[in-house]
């Protein structure tokens, strides 16, 4: 499964990679930019909150 996730995300991040330079206007480049990190840190934090804290069993 971890690979399937590196797959989709490196063709995702390729695809938005070319939306990023088809783009011309700066202002749209901002907003691709912008939905990017919300989606990141989206991620992020999805992926903290799924991870069990470390340390002894009680």
């Amino acid at each position: 499964m971890q690979d399937e996730d590196i797959a989709l995300n490196s063709v995702l991040g390729l695809e938005l990679n070319r939306v990023f330079f088809a783009v011309r206007q700066t202002a749209n480049k901002q907003k691709i930019i912008e939905f990017a990190r919300e989606v990141l840190q989206s991620e992020r934090t999805e992926l903290a909150g799924s991870r069990l804290p470390e340390g002894p069993a009680s």
